[in-house]
């Protein structure tokens, strides 16, 4: 074997050990798999005392179950997004078995888009939060509702800078026109 090849190959098998490391992350998706499992769980208890109080609750407060159980349902699909497009930006291409269950954004969310939709979603869950504080107004302190407010204009902040940033470094089309040379 020549002293050129020998660096080389080790080249490639480090290359294919990084590469590997990629699946070390799957673990974890499946570990996020279990816990929508228990935010399913979670809605149905959520469900179930708002059936017990239906009659019972003033309107106010079933507002505030029903924004609860609309809570867990965006956190849901916040975990449905981050376990699909990570998975498949980050350990391997997921492959249409024919059965047509395609989500419209499958295959279309890059890490960029992804953050950005994040962000967003992480603003509509802080949204609703304040939403019920609002609505409860008499039992929360003065200083805890401004913190609430400060942290959730820091969430909007935050997501129209990501959003801004996103458009800065890609353009108009953002990542899709990056991909294809399109402007």
């Amino acid at each position: 074997m020549s002293k050129e090849s020998r660096p080389k190959s080790l080249e490639r098998m480090i290359e294919r050990v990084i590469l590997s490391s990629r699946w070390l992350q799957a673990p974890l998706y499946v570990g996020l798999i279990l816990v929508l499992v228990l935010v399913v769980i979670k809605f149905f208890q959520e469900f179930f005392h708002l059936s017990a109080t239906l009659f019972e609750a003033d309107e106010s407060r079933m507002v505030l179950y029903v924004l609860s159980l609309v809570d867990l349902v965006m956190v849901a699909n916040l975990t449905v997004m981050v376990i699909i497009s990570g998975y498949e930006n980050f350990v391997s291409r997921i492959e249409d078995d024919g059965s047509g269950e395609q989500l419209s954004w499958f295959g279309k969310l890059d890490a960029g888009s992804l953050k950005i939709k994040l962000a967003s979603s992480i603003v509509a869950i802080s949204s609703i939060h304040l939403l019920k504080a609002f609505l409860d107004v008499g039992s929360i302190p003065n200083d805890k509702l401004v913190l609430l407010v400060v942290i959730h204009m820091a969430f909007v902040v935050s997501a129209i800078l990501l959003a801004y940033l996103d458009r800065l470094a890609f353009g108009p089309g953002g990542h899709k026109a990056a991909k294809t040379g399109q402007e």
